[in-house]
């Protein structure tokens, strides 16, 4: 099953409270199926990609928040834009999404041109942003209704279609619940319900699990790893979590003052480090290498080999800070960056 075929209903069994990365573990209630409706036709002489980005630029006044980003997500796979408040992902996200024009560049999401047909564009996706989409005021089904008229899913399928998407995230015993009672990670799966409503073949998350404990993390990418597996749904999302882009992501790319730094599987960024990480350590203990003085004594010789640099197993973050010179938390983004992941933490927190 996969994500070509847009008019399949795909059963599934939703996520339970133990973890299971594949989201169907036997033994667990199935939630009812989620329907797809048939989507535009995409043209295949653009190839098999879920979203291709081509030299994407977005600024804003004489800032490029966005600097000519290159990328190709494929189809059914969890992708994840990875970098700092104030890298770009969020405006790139808005332009992939049609809330942003596309001045520079190209961006198509199946085949279709997000600036000339944003209407076929947005019946394909769906979108959790960072900043609050749920109506405290409204109970967790009427936030999930509303939503279904926004994506104009037909009438006489919306309350069918808004009972599978709150059962899809394990919210039906809370739906008649006003959503300003929710914890927080009931607030991002009603969120997620919202998104998954209009049964999208490419589902958008901007930050996800910002400000949430960890256990109310996994319970949200649990829910997103069910779908994913019972729909090949293709996913991007951003975060700055590294061990979230190491657990659940299948490939990444690390974006750095608008642009895109590495591109790869986690495994494949983090064995090209190591391997220039060798390099390095080879060039600096032949360079150290005396021709005609005395030999240093061991306690002033260079050894790359003893320093934890290049001792440890690279990670993510150290990826990040071989390419972009500097670290995840030492970024602090623009003000509405930071105003903005304030208020995210602080509604969810």
């Amino acid at each position: 099953m996969t994500s070509d075929d847009p008019g399949r209903t795909a059963p599934w069994t939703a996520p339970g409270e133990a973890p299971d990365t594949a989201g169907t573990q036997p033994g667990r209630p199935a939630a009812p199926a989620l329907d797809r409706s048939p989507a535009p036709a995409p043209d295949e002489a653009l190839g098999s990609d879920a979203l291709t980005c081509r030299a994407l630029r977005y600024a804003f006044g004489e800032t490029r928040a966005v600097d000519g980003v290159d990328l190709a997500v494929r189809p059914g796979e969890v992708f994840g834009l990875l970098g700092p408040n104030g890298a770009g992902k969020t405006t790139a996200i808005r332009c992939i999404t049609t809330l942003l024009p596309v001045p520079v560049g190209m961006v198509r999401v199946f085949g279709h041109d997000a600036a000339r047909e944003r209407m076929a564009v947005r019946r394909l996706l769906g979108y959790v942003p960072q900043q609050l989409s749920a109506d405290a005021g409204l109970t967790g089904r009427e936030n999930v209704a509303l939503f279904a008229r926004v994506f104009d899913v037909p009438r006489r399928e919306r309350a069918a279609r808004v009972t599978q998407a709150l059962a899809a995230v394990h919210l039906t015993d809370a739906a008649d619940r006003l959503a300003k009672t929710y914890s927080g990670g009931m607030i991002r799966r009603l969120e997620l319900a919202q998104a998954l409503v209009s049964a999208p073949r490419l589902l958008m998350l901007d930050e996800p699990t910002i400000g949430l404990d960890p256990i109310a993390r996994t319970s949200v990418w649990e829910h997103i790893n069910a779908v994913r597996a019972a729909t090949g749904m293709t996913v991007l999302v951003t975060t700055h979590y590294m061990d979230e882009a190491e657990q659940y992501c299948d490939r990444v790319a690390l974006m750095h003052r608008g642009r895109i730094r590495a591109l790869g599987t986690p495994g494949e960024l983090r064995e090209a480090l190591r391997v220039r990480r060798a390099r390095a350590a080879r060039t600096a203990t032949a360079s150290s290498t005396p021709h005609t003085s005395p030999s240093p004594s061991p306690a002033t010789s260079p050894t790359p080999a003893s320093s934890p640099s290049y001792d440890a197993e690279p990670t993510l973050e150290d990826v990040f800070r071989d390419v972009a010179g500097t670290g995840l938390d030492e970024q602090s983004g623009d003000f509405r960056d930071v105003r903005s992941t304030r208020r995210t933490a602080a509604r969810v927190g």
